[in-house]
C-alpha cells in the first residue's frame, strides 16, 4: 500500500524519546539480576528435575542463597566454587548438594571464596556454558534448517538467511489451541495445520504468570489453556515436525514467556525449537501486577536468549485496548511500540524479530471504524516496515451473535491482507462464548483464506486523500504518541505506568509480584552465559 504522508522528523523523534526511556532503565537492569534469571543459568548448564514434593531443582538451589545473601555474586560462581572443589561431582549433582546443603563455607567466608577464586571458577565453567550455547546454537539451526527445505507455504513471508522477513503475500495465519491437556492439544495442532494454519499457538494454564517456578512434565489438566512445561513444548513440536513433513510446508510453534518465569521459559523454548513467544514486560506488569523493577529486568536478560535463538517475539500492546477505549487511547499503543523496540534492540534482538502488536478493537457500533482501524493499521505497518507484526482480532465488543462475530472477522481479515500484516491471530465467531471447538477454527481459517485470495492485491491500488480522514487520523495517533513519548522520557518509565499511562492501569514501582526476587548485582556478579549473550549480534 503506498505511504501516507507522515512527517519523518515526528518519527524521528518518537524513536530518539523511545531510546531516553530504554536506556533510563537500561541503567537498573544492569545493576541487578532476579531468581528466575539466576535460575535460568543453571536450567542452561543443564541441572534438571524437581524433589520430591514437585518443586524444580533450580528453585531449591537458587533460594538457598538468596536467603544466605550471597545470590549477588550469581548462582553461577556459586556452583562453579563447589565444582572446583568437588570435581568428582556432576554439574546435576552439585546442584543437588547446592540445593540441601554441601560442603562450602557459608556467610562471609563464603563470600571470600568466591571473591578470591574468581578466575578458577571461570576457567571452571568454560566447558559448561559453551556446551550451553552450543545446545542453544544447535536448536537454532535445525530451525532454519527446517523452514528452508520445507519453505513457509506459497505466497508466506519468506526465509532470507537466519530470518523470516515480511513478504508480499496474505498474513501467516496463527490459531489458538488450547485444551488443558498437552495430547489434546498436539492432536488439534495437527487438525488446524491440516485445514491451514501457518502458526499454532498453545497458551497457558489461567494465571501461571504468577507462580514462580516452572512446573515438570506433561500435563493433562488445565483451566483456560495448558501448562507450559518442556516436555510440553516437546510434544507438541514433535506433532509438527511430523506433520509438516505431511503437508510440505513448515509450521511454527508459538507459546508464552511472559509472568515471573520469563527468561526460564525463553530458554526451554529456545532449546525446544518454538518460533515465537509472547515476550513482554508491560503485559505482566499492567494485567498481571508484576513488579515493574523484576519483569522489566526478567525481559531483558529473556530477550538475549530469544534473539541467540532466533525466535521471534510477540508483545502485547494489544491488550491495552481491552481496558482503555480503542479510539482516545490508540496512541498509547503506538508509544508503546516505540519503547518495546528500543527494548528489544538493547537486547540483541534484531527488527525481524520484533512481532510488535496491535488489534482490530474500536468500537464496532462507531461510524467509521473501520477507517480508523485502517489508519491505525497503515500507521504501524508504516513505521515498522520490518518487523513482522502481530495483529490480533477483536474481542471486546464482540457478543454471543457468532454470525456477526464472523462478519466481524471477515473485516479484520480483510484489513489484515490488504495492509500487509505478518502475523494475524485469527478471530474465532464463537470467542466470546467458550474456547472455540475444532469446526470454528475450521470456519476461521477458511473464512481468512477465502478474503486473503480475493483482496490480495487491493492494497497495491489504494491511495489516499492528503486531506482525508486515513490521512488524519494517522497524524492525530502519531502527533499523540510523540506528545506521550516526551512525558514518559521526562519522567521516567516507572512513573509513567505508576500514573496509569498505559492501558488506564496504575501500577507503583515498588509494588506488585516478584519484587522480592530482584537482587542487586555484586561488583563480582559472574554470569557467563549473559557475558556470551551480550557480545552475539544477531544482525552480524
Amino acid at each position: 500500500m503506498h505511504a501516507l504522508p507522515i512527517d519523518p522528523a515526528v518519527v524521528e523523534e518518537c524513536r530518539s524519546l523511545a531510546a531516553q526511556v530504554a536506556d533510563q532503565v537500561q541503567g537498573f537492569i544492569g545493576a541487578h539480576t532476579t531468581v528466575s534469571i539466576e535460575r535460568t543459568v543453571l536450567r542452561a548448564f543443564g541441572v534438571d528435575g524437581v524433589d520430591g514434593e514437585g518443586v524444580p531443582l533450580v528453585n531449591r538451589c537458587v533460594e538457598r542463597f538468596r536467603q544466605s545473601g550471597a545470590l549477588g555474586r550469581g548462582i553461577a560462581a556459586i556452583l562453579g566454587l563447589q565444582l572446583r572443589r568437588n570435581p568428582q561431582l556432576s554439574i546435576q549433582e552439585a546442584a543437588e548438594d547446592l540445593a540441601f546443603g554441601s560442603s562450602l563455607p557459608e556467610g562471609d567466608a563464603l563470600l571470600a571464596a568466591l571473591d578470591a577464586e574468581r578466575a578458577e571458577i571461570a576457567e571452571v565453567l568454560r566447558e559448561p556454558t559453551a556446551h550451553a550455547m552450543a545446545k542453544m546454537d544447535e536448536a537454532r539451526t535445525q530451525r532454519i534448517s527446517a523452514w528452508h527445505r520445507l519453505g513457509l507455504g506459497p505466497d508466506r513471508a519468506k526465509p532470507e538467511g537466519d530470518v523470516i522477513r515480511p513478504g508480499g503475500g496474505p498474513p501467516l495465519k496463527y490459531v489458538i489451541v488450547a485444551t488443558g491437556n498437552i495430547y489434546d492439544d498436539a492432536d488439534q495442532a495437527r487438525a488446524a495445520a491440516q485445514v491451514g494454519a501457518d502458526v499454532i499457538a498453545v497458551i497457558r494454564s489461567t494465571a501461571q504468570s504468577l507462580i514462580d517456578y516452572v512446573p515438570y512434565g506433561a500435563t493433562t489438566e488445565g483451566y483456560g489453556g495448558t501448562w507450559a512445561t518442556q516436555e510440553n513444548f516437546r510434544i507438541v513440536r514433535r506433532a509438527l515436525d511430523e506433520e509438516q513433513e505431511k503437508l510440505g510446508r513448515y509450521l511454527q510453534q508459538v507459546n508464552y514467556s511472559s509472568g515471573l518465569c520469563m527468561p526460564e521459559i525463553a530458554y526451554l523454548g529456545a532449546v525446544e525449537r518454538l518460533d515465537m513467544l509472547l515476550n513482554d514486560a508491560m503485559y505482566g506488569i499492567l494485567f498481571r501486577d508484576i513488579n515493574p523493577k523484576r519483569t522489566l529486568c526478567d525481559q531483558y536478560f529473556s530477550r538475549r536468549i530469544i534473539g541467540r535463538a532466533g525466535i521471534i517475539i510477540n508483545t502485547g500492546e494489544d491488550n491495552y485496548l481491552t481496558t482503555a477505549d480503542a479510539v482516545e487511547k490508540a496512541h498509547t499503543v503506538l508509544a508503546s511500540q516505540f519503547i518495546n523496540e528500543a527494548f528489544a534492540f538493547r537486547a540483541g534482538l534484531c527488527e525481524e524479530q520484533m512481532g510488535l502488536g496491535h488489534a482490530f478493537e474500536i468500537d464496532k457500533a462507531l461510524p467509521d471504524s473501520f477507517v480508523l482501524e485502517l489508519a491505525q493499521a497503515l500507521l504501524v505497518r508504516q513505521l515498522f516496515p520490518k518487523h513482522p507484526i502481530k495483529w490480533m482480532p477483536a474481542t471486546k465488543h464482540k457478543t454471543g451473535d457468532i454470525f456477526f462475530s464472523h462478519r466481524v472477522d471477515g473485516l479484520f481479515d480483510l484489513l489484515g491482507v490488504m495492509t500487509g500484516q505478518t502475523i494475524e491471530l485469527l478471530g474465532m465467531m464463537t470467542e466470546a462464548i467458550h474456547t472455540p471447538l475444532l469446526h470454528d477454527r475450521w470456519a476461521a481459517i477458511k473464512g481468512a483464506d477465502y478474503v486473503f485470495t480475493a483482496a490480495r492485491s487491493l492494497g497495491k491500488e489504494l491511495r489516499f486523500d492528503p486531506e482525508g480522514q486515513v490521512v488524519a487520523r494517522a497524524k492525530q495517533v502519531l502527533d499523540e504518541a510523540v506528545t506521550l513519548l516526551r512525558k514518559v522520557a521526562q519522567e521516567g518509565l516507572f512513573a509513567a505506568i505508576s500514573a496509569g499511562e498505559f492501558a488506564d492501569v496504575r501500577r507503583p514501582e515498588n509494588g506488585g509480584r516478584g519484587l522480592d526476587g530482584v537482587i542487586a548485582r555484586h561488583p563480582g556478579y559472574t554470569n557467563p552465559i549473559l557475558r556470551i549473550l551480550e557480545g552475539h549480534n544477531p544482525t552480524g
